[in-house]
């Protein structure tokens, strides 16, 4: 995973990575299998995602005004496109922290 993510299990069983204390990752299992992961995307990623087949905006999440997505059925992400946009939501939410935590976590620093 990423430099100082932690990883819990929370809401009903979700899995979710966060930086800071911030959720920029959650996955969820049924029955032993990969139901769904949710990121934090920008505004246009959302917009562009949201209309590719195995995508949607997050269902909890959009429905309050936020930029999350979720990759929940075939043919969805690739390998490749998840790895960006799990760096990307690491990005975001990162930037979301406050500069103190940023430094102490050594983010965003150049």
């Amino acid at each position: 995973m990423l430099p100082n993510t932690t990883y819990v299990i929370q809401w009903g069983g979700s899995h979710v990575w966060k930086i800071g204390g911030k959720g920029l990752v959650i996955a969820s299992w049924n029955k032993g299998k990969l139901s769904g992961i949710t990121l934090k995307v920008s505004d246009i990623a959302l917009e562009i995602l949201r209309e590719q087949p195995g995508l949607r905006p997050a269902p909890y999440l959009a429905s309050r005004g936020m930029k999350w997505i979720q990759n929940y059925d075939e043919p969805g992400l690739s390998k490749k496109g998840l790895k960006e946009h799990l760096r990307e939501s690491y990005k975001l939410v990162s930037l979301s922290l406050t500069k103190a935590l940023q430094r102490v976590l050594g983010l965003n620093q150049d």
